[in-house]
């Protein structure tokens, strides 16, 4: 269980993150960097970020061939993020794969996530664009089980598989949850979506928070609510 809220820097480069840092309680957090910021700010940026005391989610959503994602998965490790994402539609051997690269780029690898269904993807998307003729939470519990033969630490899924994951699988494999907004915010793209003290009633590990927080008029105390609720849920 990661007791902090793990807040989701989605903007588009290094000055905008740092503003939204500045907004944001001055002690050690849990950030997620997405491919729009780190594809301005580069390794570089999170090297920083990690010198400063903060622990990362690197959400890249690896997927390609399991050799190209074993060699990225390596370059992760060694920047010393505490997490990052691959999907698991790559498969079992990709995962597999990533976890090896993973392991071998750091003495202390990065627990290895797989993305299952995206909190934006509806079952009918999923049917008809996909072409995946199960139900949602199936869906989702397979992507698990292979995740887990593949060694990876947990999945992203949204906090209403959150159950049905921890259930299935070991004690400890995590079930990271985005989608998380407070009652009343605005959902935005998102379908499935929770609020944190639902997130851990139904069995999440981890909540990612974005706009509930970056959004906030105040950041800071915003940040705090969500911590307070996510932690005594």
């Amino acid at each position: 269980m990661i007791e902090q809220p793990i807040v989701a820097v989605d903007v588009e480069n290094a000055d905008k993150a740092a503003e939204l840092l500045a907004k944001l309680p001055q002690e050690p957090l849990f950030l997620k960097i997405g491919m729009e910021l780190f594809y301005q700010a580069g390794p570089a940026f999170v090297k920083d970020l990690k010198e400063q005391g903060h622990r990362i989610f690197l959400d890249l959503k690896l997927h390609d061939i399991p050799h190209t994602v074993e060699k990225a998965a390596f370059q992760i490790a060694a920047l010393e993020v505490d997490l990052f994402t691959v999907h698991a539609a790559g498969g079992q051997a990709m995962m597999e794969a990533a976890v090896l690269g993973a392991g071998r780029g750091s003495h202390t690898p990065p627990v290895c996530l797989a993305v299952t269904q995206l909190t934006s993807t509806t079952e009918e998307v999923m049917q008809e664009d996909l072409l995946i003729n199960s139900s949602l939470a199936d869906a989702v519990r397979h992507f698990s089980g292979l995740a887990a033969r593949a060694g990876a630490g947990g999945v992203i899924c949204s906090a209403w598989e959150a159950a049905a994951v921890r259930q299935e699988q070991s004690p400890d494999f995590m079930a990271v949850t985005p989608g998380i907004r407070m009652k009343g915010d605005d959902i935005g793209d998102q379908k499935r979506v929770a609020d944190p003290a639902e997130a851990r009633e139904m069995g999440s590990s981890a909540i990612v928070v974005g706009r509930s927080i970056t959004g906030a008029a105040d950041p800071a105390a915003a940040y705090k609510t969500i911590e307070k609720t996510w932690r005594n849920a």
